[in-house]
């Protein structure tokens, strides 16, 4: 199956007893506004995730601000959800898919079953007035037969890689916006710039159509790749604020076909930790 799915299709499968629905939220502004809003509408049946709680361990805030979890412990979260290895996982979020492809890497991450992305997320769903539920969601019946996590360490990348990202041919992406690259403005973080030798890769730039958050097409963005002087043979590293917008450039890539990008975790919340001023 394709790593996108329309609103169209997910209207028609809604039922399908393998189906989970994950809907991803996080608000920089308060750590239960995300979940306030899930409340004041989802998709039915879909259940929320929590970027900061079930998609992150934010224990040692040296690796940045959403450190990837324990795989054994995310395992256990999906199985709290109900998805095991033979679910079929549709995700999606509130924010044209930057926050909800965490989810899709990860699952890759630890070697589970594709997730697939909702094409224009919520804000799709809700323009064309689709059924929404209001409330806390489904109680989901615990998986029976969990999955078995088997961890790709190849798609991660380290600070001392990214610290010497010229020595070693690789181009290093920043998936955040160009003010906050160019240190312009820094709303989340205690320090403004970007890592040093980092191309700006902004994740919005991925849309066809930033109002309903839907992608480009493969074509499209290739050719957006490519004016960044990519090729799929190029030794890839996308980072962003902590890790997850980054996921968004990742996912591009792959529609566009550029194989094989890996994802710096920490991103500029770890660099400006371990590079204090």
């Amino acid at each position: 199956m394709s790593l996108l799915i329309s609103t169209e299709w997910l209207a028609d499968h809604l039922h399908d007893p393998q189906l989970v629905i994950a809907h991803v939220g996080w608000e920089a502004e308060s750590p239960h506004a995300a979940r306030e809003l899930y409340q004041r509408g989802h998709i039915p049946g879909a259940l929320f995730f929590n970027l900061d709680t079930d998609l992150s361990d934010r224990s040692d805030l040296s690796l940045g601000r959403h450190p990837l979890p324990d795989p054994q412990r995310f395992v256990s979260v999906l199985a709290s959800k109900g998805i095991g290895p033979r679910t079929k996982l549709v995700i999606y979020d509130d924010k044209a898919g930057s926050i909800a492809l965490r989810l899709w890497w990860m699952m890759r991450w630890i070697g589970a079953p594709e997730a697939i992305l909702l094409d224009g997320g919520f804000g799709k769903w809700r323009v064309e007035n689709r059924p929404v539920e209001l409330g806390s969601g489904r109680i989901p019946e615990p998986a029976t037969e969990p999955l078995i996590p088997r961890v790709n360490s190849a798609m991660i990348a380290s600070t001392n890689e990214v610290e010497s990202i010229a020595q070693n041919g690789i181009i290093l992406l920043d998936a955040r916006a160009p003010e906050r690259f160019h240190g312009e403005i820094e709303p989340i973080d205690i320090r403004a710039g970007h890592i040093p030798g980092a191309v700006n890769a902004p994740w919005a730039e991925n849309l066809s159509d930033p109002a309903t958050g839907t992608f480009k097409t493969p074509a499209e963005l290739r050719a957006r790749f490519e004016s960044l002087d990519l090729t799929p043979q190029s030794q890839i590293v996308c980072s962003c604020g902590s890790g997850v917008t980054a996921c968004h450039d990742i996912f591009a890539l792959e529609l566009a076909g550029f194989q094989g990008s890996r994802l710096y975790p920490g991103s500029w919340s770890e660099w400006i930790a371990k590079h204090p001023a």
